[in-house]
């Protein structure tokens, strides 16, 4: 049986399941972000309600205002998301990861934010967050022999309940750096962006061990010549992972002509 067709059988599964109630996932409560209080997410905020961050990141009250109002819209969509994802996870056999942390911290959106409009002088506070896909983020994973057939099935799900695929970045035939797929959806209902990454235990584990030296490399503050320092140990890092077979072919699902019933929490 060829990934297609056990697609599309699974499609048609995922629809009769919903129709008996049988496939919706648990109701999902929103999560804290990222371990913070509505105090700590201000901890940052400077006098007058503006935020200041590491490398000299700063935002005004009003742009820290927008950004908060930002995070909470994100609250609010993920209560729809979220149910879709996990059946999708569910019935392509995926490992959900990282799932309490599916939202991004207010103080890591401000990060976020004020670091493009430093690096992009005239870009206002809305043109930056309209470039922000990872708000509401989920990370699926499958070992390497079920990757391939994994995000194939998984994707087609999403596709197939009517959410929208909005970027798709296969990285794995990538000679340098990093390996895995990143891919952004648009919510029906609220329009919301979120990422979905499918990864394989080896990607997900050099991510993990690449995020720190990331994070150093895009701050303002670092230096050209650390900046190339940092991508080569990132390099030799993703240069150790494993292509699964097939997994550097994978494309976007090509969008659905009528949506069936999709898992509601």
């Amino acid at each position: 049986m060829n990934i297609l067709t056990m697609t599309s059988r699974t499609v048609a599964a995922a629809a009769l399941a919903v129709a008996l109630g049988l496939g919706a996932a648990p109701g999902v409560q929103a999560a804290p972000m990222a371990g913070t209080t509505a105090q700590a997410a201000r901890a940052g905020d400077g006098d007058g309600g503006g935020w200041q961050g590491e490398g000299g990141l700063t935002l005004n009250a009003a742009d820290n205002a927008r950004v908060d109002a930002f995070a909470d819209q994100a609250r609010r969509a993920e209560r729809s998301i979220s149910p879709r994802v996990r059946a999708a996870a569910r019935l392509s056999s995926a490992e959900l990861v990282g799932f309490d942390h599916r939202l991004k911290s207010p103080d890591s959106l401000k990060r976020k934010v004020a670091t493009a409009m430093k690096e992009h002088p005239g870009q206002n506070v809305n043109e930056a967050l309209a470039d922000i896909k990872d708000s509401v983020r989920y990370t699926l994973q499958w070992p390497d022999a079920r990757y391939t057939a994994g995000v194939t099935i998984a994707s087609h799900l999403l596709s197939a309940w009517g959410v929208e695929n909005a970027k798709w970045s296969n990285t794995w035939a990538r000679a340098k750096g990093y390996r895995a797929i990143n891919s952004a959806w648009r919510a029906p209902g609220s329009g919301h962006l979120f990422e979905v990454q499918f990864h394989t235990p080896a990607s997900k584990n050099a991510q993990e061990v690449t995020h720190k030296l990331y994070e150093e490399q895009r701050l303002p503050s670092t230096t050209p010549e650390r900046a190339r320092e940092l991508q080569e140990q990132q390099d030799a890092i993703f240069a150790a992972v494993p292509v699964p077979q097939g997994a550097d072919r994978l494309s976007a699902p090509a969008p659905a002509r009528s949506a069936p019933a999709a898992p509601v929490g």
